[in-house]
């Protein structure tokens, strides 16, 4: 019962997501959204991380299941994407190794600032 509550919890997300899509016509998907509206009823304390959180580690766990049939639909286009094939793979080497760099650089800066805020408590 308490994951049929969790995934009905995530799911309502989801359907605001769809809603506020609808309303705000933006060129945002649906499910960024919902994905928004979650982070910050979990950020406003409106619904607690226990309330979801065993669900999202299995959706999480299971994440590279739910990317097949975007996969499969992209190999049945692949006569239209062929066209686009070199500026996409340059975007997406480019954005990759821009997201690791400043992941790598956004992880040491808390790190950094977690130790420091560590030595001032312990003075």
């Amino acid at each position: 019962m308490k994951y049929i509550r969790q995934i009905c919890i995530i799911l309502l997300f989801s359907v605001l997501g769809e809603g506020l899509h609808f309303w705000i016509p933006l060129p945002i998907p649906a499910s960024i959204y919902g994905l928004v509206l979650l982070l910050l009823a979990l950020c406003f304390r409106i619904i607690r991380l226990e309330w979801v959180k065993e669900t999202g580690d299995f959706l999480v766990q299971i994440l590279i299941i739910l990317f097949i049939p975007a996969t499969v639909g992209l190999m049945t286009s692949f006569e239209t994407v062929k066209a686009m094939l070199l500026p996409i793979l340059v975007s997406v080497i480019v954005l990759t190794t821009l997201v690791l760099l400043i992941s790598g650089q956004v992880t040491q800066w808390v790190i950094k600032r977690k130790r420091e805020v560590q030595e001032d408590g312990e003075k």
